[in-house]
């Protein structure tokens, strides 16, 4: 039985489906299928108290051979007790975490929530809302979390516990701007980090994968853009230091 070498974890509306399918694609590589529904094994109680064994058995059914195994579960990044969890079920694992500029990805969460239906306000009283819908969420949309438009970008404290608890070396945190700006670039990192040969041909003809349509009418304001922007400064800072000078942080101009 095979478990996952590497999991990608998130975070949410920031290109992990398309980083699954450019690794499903590679012949070293396999990735716990479906792809949908995410395992989210380390996240549900009612699946992880089912044992490491089964978490193998329902997701790496593999016929074929493959170099390394992973596993995509983008809410893993937003659970704290899941880091814990996956340390002492799999030691050794590298971990995988796309981090998107956080203002653009809170307004992306909330595009996401209107498309799906999930979500009636404009964006600034979606944010006005935000704890307070987080604090009454119904069981079905624990882990959807459709209202969590700014607390999904603080990334600092969504990546500490795995930094507390994980070698340095086993963590990757790319930016999904890199997608688009440095594709080859990006996927070589990954291909790299995960031990197998590049191919940056996998990232060919993908496109965009759960992209969302703004339409006319759904542009962030000005005004709220530069608010959270303000908002984002200081949790920027505290990222900065935690993943030192190799990950080049968001600045904001004035």
């Amino acid at each position: 039985m095979r478990l996952a070498d590497f999991i990608i974890g998130g975070a949410p509306r920031s290109g992990t489906t398309w980083l699954y399918q450019v690794l499903d694609r590679h012949p070293e590589i396999f990735m716990a299928k479906p792809i949908k529904p995410e395992p989210k094994f380390f996240l549900i109680d009612e699946l992880y108290d089912q044992g490491i064994d089964y978490y193998g058995r329902t997701w790496f059914q593999d016929t074929g051979v493959h170099k390394v195994y992973g596993e995509k579960t983008t809410n893993y990044l937003e659970a704290t007790n899941v880091a814990a969890r996956i340390k002492r079920n799999l030691p050794n694992v590298k971990l995988i975490f796309v981090l998107r500029e956080p203002v653009e990805r809170a307004f992306s969460n909330y595009l996401w929530s209107i498309k799906n239906k999930m979500e009636k306000e404009d964006f600034e009283t979606a944010l006005f809302l935000e704890d307070k819908r987080e604090k009454e969420l119904p069981k079905n949309l624990r882990y959807s979390r459709p209202h969590a438009n700014f607390s999904r970008g603080l990334y600092a404290d969504l990546l500490k516990p795995y930094f507390d608890l994980f070698p340095r070396e086993h963590i990757l945190c790319l930016k999904f701007e890199d997608i688009v700006d440095s594709t080859d670039s990006f996927i070589k990192r990954v291909h790299k980090f995960l031990g197998v040969s590049p191919r940056l041909e996998d990232g060919n003809a993908l496109g965009k994968i759960n992209a969302v349509d703004r339409g006319d009418s759904l542009r962030m304001p000005d005004h709220i853009r530069d608010k959270l922007r303000k908002a984002y400064t200081e949790p920027n800072r505290r990222l900065a230091l935690l993943l030192g000078p190799d990950f080049k942080i968001w600045e904001y101009h004035e």
